[in-house]
Protein backbone atom coordinates (compact mmCIF):
# COMPACT_ATOMS: atom_id res chain seq x y z
CA UNK A 1 0.00 0.00 0.00
CA UNK A 2 1.15 3.23 -0.88
CA UNK A 3 1.60 6.64 1.44
CA UNK A 4 -1.40 8.30 -0.09
CA UNK A 5 -3.38 5.01 0.81
CA UNK A 6 -2.35 4.94 4.67
CA UNK A 7 -3.13 8.88 4.50
CA UNK A 8 -6.40 8.34 3.77
CA UNK A 9 -7.10 5.31 6.02
CA UNK A 10 -5.81 6.81 9.04
CA UNK A 11 -7.81 10.10 7.88
CA UNK A 12 -11.44 8.39 7.66
CA UNK A 13 -9.91 6.58 11.11
CA UNK A 14 -9.92 9.85 12.52
CA UNK A 15 -13.09 11.18 11.55
CA UNK A 16 -14.74 7.84 12.64
CA UNK A 17 -13.57 9.15 15.98
CA UNK A 18 -14.01 12.33 15.60
CA UNK A 19 -17.94 11.56 14.99
CA UNK A 20 -17.56 8.74 17.90
CA UNK A 21 -16.35 11.60 20.28
CA UNK A 22 -18.64 14.25 18.66
CA UNK A 23 -21.95 11.70 19.31
CA UNK A 24 -20.73 11.08 22.97
CA UNK A 25 -20.66 14.41 23.66
CA UNK A 26 -24.11 15.21 22.82
CA UNK A 27 -25.37 12.52 24.23
CA UNK A 28 -23.57 13.24 27.41
CA UNK A 29 -24.63 17.24 27.01
CA UNK A 30 -28.20 15.69 26.17
CA UNK A 31 -28.22 13.74 29.31
CA UNK A 32 -26.41 16.18 31.48
CA UNK A 33 -29.05 19.01 30.49
CA UNK A 34 -31.71 16.80 30.96
CA UNK A 35 -30.49 16.21 34.73
CA UNK A 36 -29.82 19.54 35.25
CA UNK A 37 -33.52 20.44 33.96
CA UNK A 38 -35.06 17.38 36.57
CA UNK A 39 -33.39 19.32 39.50
CA UNK A 40 -34.91 22.19 38.52
CA UNK A 41 -38.07 21.19 38.30
CA UNK A 42 -38.27 18.96 41.43
CA UNK A 43 -34.60 19.21 42.42
CA UNK A 44 -34.57 15.40 43.24
CA UNK A 45 -31.30 14.08 45.19
CA UNK A 46 -31.65 11.06 43.11
CA UNK A 47 -30.50 13.43 39.86
CA UNK A 48 -27.03 14.80 41.62
CA UNK A 49 -25.77 11.34 42.97
CA UNK A 50 -26.28 10.21 39.46
CA UNK A 51 -24.45 12.96 38.39
CA UNK A 52 -21.81 12.29 41.04
CA UNK A 53 -21.59 8.72 39.38
CA UNK A 54 -20.88 9.73 36.24
CA UNK A 55 -18.58 12.09 36.98
CA UNK A 56 -16.18 9.58 39.17
CA UNK A 57 -17.00 7.00 35.80
CA UNK A 58 -15.46 9.49 33.19
CA UNK A 59 -11.80 10.17 32.23
CA UNK A 60 -11.92 12.78 29.46
CA UNK A 61 -11.31 16.17 31.17
CA UNK A 62 -13.59 18.11 29.20
CA UNK A 63 -16.68 15.81 29.81
CA UNK A 64 -15.83 15.72 33.31
CA UNK A 65 -15.52 19.73 33.57
CA UNK A 66 -19.19 20.02 32.15
CA UNK A 67 -20.41 17.08 34.54
CA UNK A 68 -18.96 18.79 37.12
CA UNK A 69 -20.41 22.18 35.90
CA UNK A 70 -24.09 20.60 35.56
CA UNK A 71 -23.63 18.96 39.14
CA UNK A 72 -22.75 22.31 41.16
CA UNK A 73 -25.45 24.32 39.75
CA UNK A 74 -27.68 21.35 40.71
CA UNK A 75 -26.76 21.94 44.13
CA UNK A 76 -27.01 25.17 44.00
CA UNK A 77 -30.33 25.52 42.81
CA UNK A 78 -31.63 22.81 45.31
CA UNK A 79 -33.58 23.37 48.28
CA UNK A 80 -31.85 23.00 51.68
CA UNK A 81 -33.31 19.40 52.34
CA UNK A 82 -32.51 17.92 48.98
CA UNK A 83 -28.90 19.63 49.65
CA UNK A 84 -28.68 17.62 53.09
CA UNK A 85 -29.64 14.62 51.75
CA UNK A 86 -27.27 14.66 48.72
CA UNK A 87 -24.48 15.47 51.67
CA UNK A 88 -25.28 11.94 53.75
CA UNK A 89 -25.00 10.51 50.37
CA UNK A 90 -21.52 11.45 49.73
CA UNK A 91 -21.36 9.99 53.32
CA UNK A 92 -22.78 6.53 52.67
CA UNK A 93 -22.12 5.81 49.51
CA UNK A 94 -19.13 7.51 48.56
CA UNK A 95 -16.22 6.21 50.57
CA UNK A 96 -13.57 3.88 49.61
CA UNK A 97 -14.64 1.21 47.07
CA UNK A 98 -14.51 -2.14 49.46
CA UNK A 99 -13.77 -4.25 46.90
CA UNK A 100 -10.59 -2.58 45.73
CA UNK A 101 -9.31 -2.12 49.08
CA UNK A 102 -10.21 -5.80 50.21
CA UNK A 103 -7.72 -6.76 47.11
CA UNK A 104 -5.14 -3.98 48.56
CA UNK A 105 -5.39 -5.65 51.73
CA UNK A 106 -4.82 -9.25 50.24
CA UNK A 107 -1.73 -8.09 48.06
CA UNK A 108 -0.43 -6.01 50.60
CA UNK A 109 -0.44 -8.42 52.99
CA UNK A 110 0.77 -11.26 50.63
CA UNK A 111 3.40 -9.25 49.48
CA UNK A 112 4.34 -6.25 51.77
CA UNK A 113 6.23 -3.76 49.76
CA UNK A 114 6.56 -0.43 48.28
CA UNK A 115 4.27 -1.06 45.92
CA UNK A 116 1.63 -2.61 47.24
CA UNK A 117 1.78 -0.42 50.18
CA UNK A 118 1.00 2.62 47.47
CA UNK A 119 -1.55 0.51 45.83
CA UNK A 120 -3.41 0.43 49.62
CA UNK A 121 -2.88 3.59 50.41
CA UNK A 122 -4.81 4.49 46.69
CA UNK A 123 -7.55 1.98 47.18
CA UNK A 124 -8.22 3.28 51.11
CA UNK A 125 -8.98 7.16 49.74
CA UNK A 126 -12.70 7.94 49.54
CA UNK A 127 -14.28 8.18 46.07
CA UNK A 128 -15.49 11.58 47.40
CA UNK A 129 -12.34 12.96 47.63
CA UNK A 130 -12.03 12.24 43.83
CA UNK A 131 -15.27 13.79 43.52
CA UNK A 132 -14.17 16.95 45.12
CA UNK A 133 -11.25 17.18 42.99
CA UNK A 134 -12.76 16.69 40.02
CA UNK A 135 -15.70 19.17 40.83
CA UNK A 136 -12.61 21.70 41.82
CA UNK A 137 -12.04 21.84 37.87
CA UNK A 138 -15.57 23.73 37.22
CA UNK A 139 -14.80 27.40 36.50
CA UNK A 140 -16.32 28.65 39.70
CA UNK A 141 -15.88 24.71 41.74
CA UNK A 142 -13.17 25.89 44.37
CA UNK A 143 -15.85 28.61 45.76
CA UNK A 144 -18.71 26.26 45.51
CA UNK A 145 -16.81 23.51 47.06
CA UNK A 146 -16.67 26.49 50.12
CA UNK A 147 -19.93 27.01 49.95
CA UNK A 148 -21.23 23.57 50.06
CA UNK A 149 -18.88 22.76 53.27
CA UNK A 150 -20.86 25.57 54.90
CA UNK A 151 -24.19 24.11 54.35
CA UNK A 152 -22.29 20.73 56.08
CA UNK A 153 -20.95 22.96 58.99
CA UNK A 154 -24.45 23.80 59.34
CA UNK A 155 -25.95 20.27 59.52
CA UNK A 156 -22.95 18.55 60.97
CA UNK A 157 -24.03 18.25 64.54
CA UNK A 158 -27.24 17.46 63.92
CA UNK A 159 -26.07 14.76 61.71
CA UNK A 160 -22.97 13.20 63.33
CA UNK A 161 -22.82 10.74 60.25
CA UNK A 162 -21.41 13.86 57.97
CA UNK A 163 -17.93 13.66 60.04
CA UNK A 164 -16.16 11.34 57.47
CA UNK A 165 -17.28 13.87 54.75
CA UNK A 166 -16.58 16.77 56.51
CA UNK A 167 -12.97 15.09 57.50
CA UNK A 168 -12.15 14.96 53.01
CA UNK A 169 -13.10 18.18 53.10
CA UNK A 170 -10.66 18.97 55.56
CA UNK A 171 -8.17 17.18 54.13
CA UNK A 172 -8.22 18.67 50.70
CA UNK A 173 -8.96 22.30 51.44
CA UNK A 174 -5.84 21.99 53.81
CA UNK A 175 -3.79 21.40 50.70
CA UNK A 176 -5.95 23.59 48.53
CA UNK A 177 -5.07 26.89 50.63
CA UNK A 178 -2.09 25.94 51.52
CA UNK A 179 0.00 29.28 52.88
CA UNK A 180 2.01 28.74 49.61
CA UNK A 181 -1.01 29.68 47.54
CA UNK A 182 -2.16 32.55 49.71
CA UNK A 183 -1.19 36.22 49.14
CA UNK A 184 -1.01 39.40 51.20
CA UNK A 185 -2.86 42.32 49.62
CA UNK A 186 -3.12 46.08 51.10
CA UNK A 187 -6.84 47.02 51.82
CA UNK A 188 -7.06 50.84 50.71
CA UNK A 189 -10.33 53.02 50.27
CA UNK A 190 -9.29 53.35 46.62
CA UNK A 191 -9.46 49.31 46.46
CA UNK A 192 -12.96 48.53 44.56
CA UNK A 193 -16.25 48.31 45.81
CA UNK A 194 -17.28 45.01 45.34
CA UNK A 195 -14.05 43.81 47.74
CA UNK A 196 -14.87 46.93 50.19
CA UNK A 197 -18.39 45.81 50.47
CA UNK A 198 -17.19 41.94 51.81
CA UNK A 199 -15.25 43.67 54.65
CA UNK A 200 -18.13 45.62 55.33
CA UNK A 201 -20.13 42.11 55.10
CA UNK A 202 -17.72 39.78 56.76
CA UNK A 203 -16.01 41.95 59.65
CA UNK A 204 -16.94 39.85 62.75
CA UNK A 205 -15.15 41.23 65.69
CA UNK A 206 -16.17 45.02 65.55
CA UNK A 207 -19.37 45.68 63.04
CA UNK A 208 -18.86 48.35 60.40
CA UNK A 209 -22.11 50.21 60.11
CA UNK A 210 -21.42 51.26 56.67
CA UNK A 211 -18.95 53.31 54.19
CA UNK A 212 -18.33 56.38 56.27
CA UNK A 213 -17.20 53.93 59.07
CA UNK A 214 -15.42 51.87 56.65
CA UNK A 215 -13.97 55.16 55.64
CA UNK A 216 -13.20 55.92 59.03
CA UNK A 217 -10.71 52.37 59.22
CA UNK A 218 -9.55 52.67 55.99
CA UNK A 219 -8.65 56.28 54.86
CA UNK A 220 -6.72 57.86 57.59
CA UNK A 221 -3.16 57.68 57.51
CA UNK A 222 -2.40 56.14 60.81
CA UNK A 223 -4.87 53.47 59.95
CA UNK A 224 -3.88 50.07 57.60
CA UNK A 225 -5.57 47.32 56.44
CA UNK A 226 -4.64 43.93 54.83
CA UNK A 227 -6.95 40.55 53.26
CA UNK A 228 -5.26 37.26 52.45
CA UNK A 229 -6.24 35.92 49.14
CA UNK A 230 -6.50 32.77 47.04
CA UNK A 231 -6.21 32.88 43.31
CA UNK A 232 -9.14 30.33 42.88
CA UNK A 233 -10.77 33.01 44.98
CA UNK A 234 -9.70 36.85 43.39
CA UNK A 235 -12.44 38.65 45.06
CA UNK A 236 -13.08 36.88 47.93
CA UNK A 237 -10.92 37.65 51.38
CA UNK A 238 -10.04 34.88 53.52
CA UNK A 239 -9.24 36.96 56.06
CA UNK A 240 -8.60 40.31 56.68
CA UNK A 241 -6.37 42.40 59.25
CA UNK A 242 -7.29 46.17 60.42
CA UNK A 243 -4.35 47.90 61.96
CA UNK A 244 -4.16 51.56 64.36
CA UNK A 245 -0.92 53.05 64.21
CA UNK A 246 -0.70 54.37 68.09
CA UNK A 247 2.35 55.38 70.67
CA UNK A 248 0.96 53.57 72.92
CA UNK A 249 -0.56 50.02 74.11
CA UNK A 250 -4.64 50.97 74.47
CA UNK A 251 -6.53 49.15 76.90
CA UNK A 252 -10.14 50.07 75.57
CA UNK A 253 -11.66 49.68 71.39
CA UNK A 254 -13.23 52.97 71.75
CA UNK A 255 -11.11 55.25 71.04
CA UNK A 256 -9.85 53.15 68.09
CA UNK A 257 -13.37 53.34 66.26
CA UNK A 258 -14.45 56.70 67.00
CA UNK A 259 -14.85 59.38 64.22
CA UNK A 260 -13.91 63.07 65.84
CA UNK A 261 -10.62 61.83 66.33
CA UNK A 262 -7.33 63.64 64.99
CA UNK A 263 -5.00 61.04 63.53
CA UNK A 264 -1.03 60.15 64.05
CA UNK A 265 0.79 60.91 61.98
CA UNK A 266 2.48 57.32 60.85
CA UNK A 267 6.11 57.87 61.31
CA UNK A 268 5.60 59.18 64.71
CA UNK A 269 4.00 55.85 65.54
CA UNK A 270 5.75 53.49 67.73
CA UNK A 271 2.92 50.78 68.21
CA UNK A 272 0.92 49.07 65.45
CA UNK A 273 -2.49 47.77 66.94
CA UNK A 274 -4.41 44.36 65.28
CA UNK A 275 -7.44 45.69 66.57
CA UNK A 276 -10.48 43.23 64.49
CA UNK A 277 -8.66 40.32 62.84
CA UNK A 278 -11.65 38.42 61.14
CA UNK A 279 -12.24 34.89 59.08
CA UNK A 280 -14.73 35.49 56.21
CA UNK A 281 -15.54 31.92 55.24
CA UNK A 282 -17.57 29.61 56.94
CA UNK A 283 -16.71 26.63 54.56
CA UNK A 284 -12.79 26.71 55.59
CA UNK A 285 -13.54 26.67 59.19
CA UNK A 286 -11.25 24.79 61.24
CA UNK A 287 -8.40 25.14 58.08
CA UNK A 288 -5.53 26.91 59.34
CA UNK A 289 -4.08 29.58 56.66
CA UNK A 290 -0.64 28.56 58.07
CA UNK A 291 0.88 30.25 61.33
CA UNK A 292 2.88 32.86 60.44
CA UNK A 293 0.11 35.27 58.60
CA UNK A 294 0.38 37.57 61.35
CA UNK A 295 4.15 38.19 61.17
CA UNK A 296 3.95 38.71 57.46
CA UNK A 297 2.06 41.31 58.13
CA UNK A 298 4.38 42.69 61.14
CA UNK A 299 7.17 42.48 58.80
CA UNK A 300 5.67 44.49 55.70
CA UNK A 301 4.55 47.48 58.42
CA UNK A 302 7.75 47.54 59.65
CA UNK A 303 9.66 47.49 56.09
CA UNK A 304 7.73 50.68 55.86
CA UNK A 305 7.18 52.10 59.07
CA UNK A 306 10.84 51.53 60.63
CA UNK A 307 9.30 53.50 63.75
CA UNK A 308 7.42 50.49 64.43
CA UNK A 309 9.08 48.80 67.89
CA UNK A 310 6.03 46.98 69.16
CA UNK A 311 3.27 44.84 67.50
CA UNK A 312 -0.08 44.17 69.65
CA UNK A 313 -3.61 42.80 69.41
CA UNK A 314 -6.10 44.34 71.01
CA UNK A 315 -8.71 41.14 70.81
CA UNK A 316 -12.18 39.87 72.17
CA UNK A 317 -12.55 36.81 74.33
CA UNK A 318 -15.66 35.01 73.10
CA UNK A 319 -15.00 31.97 75.07
CA UNK A 320 -14.81 33.42 78.65
CA UNK A 321 -18.62 34.60 79.83
CA UNK A 322 -19.89 30.94 78.53
CA UNK A 323 -16.76 29.44 80.76
CA UNK A 324 -17.49 31.30 83.82
CA UNK A 325 -20.97 30.49 83.84
CA UNK A 326 -20.61 27.50 83.90
CA UNK A 327 -18.24 27.55 86.43
CA UNK A 328 -20.41 29.84 88.75
CA UNK A 329 -23.49 26.79 88.14
CA UNK A 330 -21.48 24.52 88.98
CA UNK A 331 -21.77 23.53 92.84
CA UNK A 332 -18.33 21.35 93.03
CA UNK A 333 -16.33 24.11 91.20
CA UNK A 334 -12.71 23.95 92.63
CA UNK A 335 -12.38 27.73 91.27
CA UNK A 336 -14.88 29.37 92.77
CA UNK A 337 -16.04 29.40 96.27
CA UNK A 338 -19.35 30.79 97.45
CA UNK A 339 -18.17 34.12 98.13
CA UNK A 340 -16.91 34.63 95.01
CA UNK A 341 -19.62 33.25 93.64
CA UNK A 342 -21.70 35.96 95.35
CA UNK A 343 -19.57 38.62 93.66
CA UNK A 344 -19.85 37.38 90.31
CA UNK A 345 -23.77 37.18 90.77
CA UNK A 346 -23.52 41.59 90.30
CA UNK A 347 -22.78 40.63 86.66
CA UNK A 348 -26.19 40.13 86.32
CA UNK A 349 -27.75 43.48 87.34
CA UNK A 350 -28.40 45.49 84.18
CA UNK A 351 -25.58 47.67 83.87
CA UNK A 352 -23.40 46.83 86.64
CA UNK A 353 -19.96 48.86 85.50
CA UNK A 354 -21.90 52.00 86.15
CA UNK A 355 -21.67 51.43 90.03
CA UNK A 356 -18.39 52.20 91.14
CA UNK A 357 -18.06 49.99 94.20
CA UNK A 358 -19.68 46.97 92.06
CA UNK A 359 -17.12 47.72 89.38
CA UNK A 360 -13.69 47.98 91.53
CA UNK A 361 -15.02 44.36 93.04
CA UNK A 362 -15.15 42.63 89.67
CA UNK A 363 -12.42 44.14 88.37
CA UNK A 364 -10.47 42.50 91.73
CA UNK A 365 -12.34 39.28 91.12
CA UNK A 366 -12.56 39.05 87.12
CA UNK A 367 -8.46 39.68 86.82
CA UNK A 368 -7.43 36.48 88.31
CA UNK A 369 -10.28 34.45 87.33
CA UNK A 370 -9.51 35.38 83.66
CA UNK A 371 -5.98 34.77 84.47
CA UNK A 372 -6.82 30.98 85.29
CA UNK A 373 -8.80 31.38 81.97
CA UNK A 374 -6.43 31.74 79.95
CA UNK A 375 -3.61 29.68 81.53
CA UNK A 376 -5.51 26.76 82.94
CA UNK A 377 -8.94 26.17 81.25
CA UNK A 378 -8.41 23.62 78.67
CA UNK A 379 -10.89 21.93 75.78
CA UNK A 380 -11.49 18.03 76.10
CA UNK A 381 -8.68 17.92 73.82
CA UNK A 382 -6.39 19.90 76.19
CA UNK A 383 -6.66 23.08 73.97
CA UNK A 384 -7.33 26.58 75.40
CA UNK A 385 -11.12 27.04 75.61
CA UNK A 386 -10.98 30.77 74.01
CA UNK A 387 -10.85 30.53 69.99
CA UNK A 388 -8.91 33.59 69.69
CA UNK A 389 -6.82 32.59 71.65
CA UNK A 390 -5.69 29.84 70.38
CA UNK A 391 -5.42 31.79 67.32
CA UNK A 392 -3.03 34.02 68.15
CA UNK A 393 -1.02 31.62 70.51
CA UNK A 394 -0.66 29.76 66.98
CA UNK A 395 0.69 32.18 65.61
CA UNK A 396 3.35 32.97 67.65
CA UNK A 397 2.19 35.49 70.20
CA UNK A 398 2.44 36.10 73.90
CA UNK A 399 -0.81 36.62 76.08
CA UNK A 400 0.49 40.20 77.16
CA UNK A 401 -2.25 42.21 79.10
CA UNK A 402 -5.84 41.87 80.91
CA UNK A 403 -7.99 45.29 79.64
CA UNK A 404 -10.91 44.75 82.02
CA UNK A 405 -14.28 46.64 80.69
CA UNK A 406 -12.15 46.96 77.19
CA UNK A 407 -15.33 46.39 75.25
CA UNK A 408 -18.34 47.70 76.96
CA UNK A 409 -20.66 47.40 73.74
CA UNK A 410 -23.70 44.87 74.41
CA UNK A 411 -21.53 42.29 72.22
CA UNK A 412 -18.57 42.73 74.87
CA UNK A 413 -20.81 42.07 77.56
CA UNK A 414 -22.78 39.43 76.40
CA UNK A 415 -19.20 37.67 75.07
CA UNK A 416 -16.68 38.32 78.01
CA UNK A 417 -18.60 40.62 80.51
CA UNK A 418 -16.39 43.94 78.98
CA UNK A 419 -12.74 41.76 78.92
CA UNK A 420 -9.97 42.07 76.56
CA UNK A 421 -6.43 40.89 76.00
CA UNK A 422 -3.84 41.92 74.26
CA UNK A 423 -1.52 39.34 73.05
CA UNK A 424 2.52 40.49 71.76
CA UNK A 425 3.93 39.71 68.54
CA UNK A 426 7.71 39.59 69.34
CA UNK A 427 9.92 39.26 65.95
CA UNK A 428 12.58 37.86 68.07
CA UNK A 429 10.09 34.87 69.81
CA UNK A 430 7.32 34.34 67.50
CA UNK A 431 8.74 30.78 66.00
CA UNK A 432 9.77 30.00 69.47
CA UNK A 433 6.47 31.17 71.24
CA UNK A 434 4.61 29.17 67.59
CA UNK A 435 6.62 25.70 68.81
CA UNK A 436 5.91 25.74 72.55
CA UNK A 437 2.42 26.45 72.14
CA UNK A 438 2.22 23.74 68.60
CA UNK A 439 4.52 21.04 69.92
CA UNK A 440 3.54 21.05 74.02
CA UNK A 441 0.66 23.53 74.64
CA UNK A 442 2.35 25.71 76.06
CA UNK A 443 0.91 29.04 76.37
CA UNK A 444 3.58 31.72 76.66
CA UNK A 445 2.17 35.15 79.04
CA UNK A 446 3.37 37.95 80.50
CA UNK A 447 4.70 37.79 84.56
CA UNK A 448 2.14 39.84 85.22
CA UNK A 449 -0.52 37.56 83.92
CA UNK A 450 0.84 34.58 85.86
CA UNK A 451 0.97 36.59 88.78
CA UNK A 452 -2.65 37.52 88.91
CA UNK A 453 -3.53 33.69 87.97
CA UNK A 454 -1.79 32.78 91.43
CA UNK A 455 -3.23 35.51 93.44
CA UNK A 456 -6.82 33.71 92.63
CA UNK A 457 -6.41 31.25 95.54
CA UNK A 458 -4.35 33.97 98.44
CA UNK A 459 -5.98 37.02 97.77
CA UNK A 460 -8.82 38.02 99.94
CA UNK A 461 -11.76 39.57 97.51
CA UNK A 462 -13.90 42.05 98.96
CA UNK A 463 -17.98 40.88 99.23
CA UNK A 464 -19.84 43.35 98.42
CA UNK A 465 -23.00 43.07 100.91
Amino acid sequence: MDSLGRTDITMAKAAEAHTFLNDWMQTLTERSRSLLSRVRGRADNTDLVELADMLLSRRGEASGVALAQTLLAGYDRASAEVRLQFLKELAAKFGPDQQRLAVAIQAYQASPEAATMSALHAASEPRRQELFRRLNLAPGGTFALVRMREDLVDHIKANPDLADVDADFGHLFTSWFNRGFLTLQPIRWSTPANILEKIIRYEAVHPISGWPDLKNRLEPPDRRCFAFFHPQLADEPLIFVEVALTTDIPGAVGPLLVHDRGPLDPTAATTAIFYSISNTQRGLAGVSFGHFLIKQVVEDLKRDLPGLKTFVTLSPVPGFAAWLRRERDNPDSRLLDAEKKEILALLDEPRWFDNAEHREALEQLLTPVAAHYFLSARTPAGRPVDPVARFHLGNGARLERLNFLGDPSDKGLRQAHGLMVNYLYDISAIERNHEAFAENGEVVASAAIRRAAKELTRREITVIP
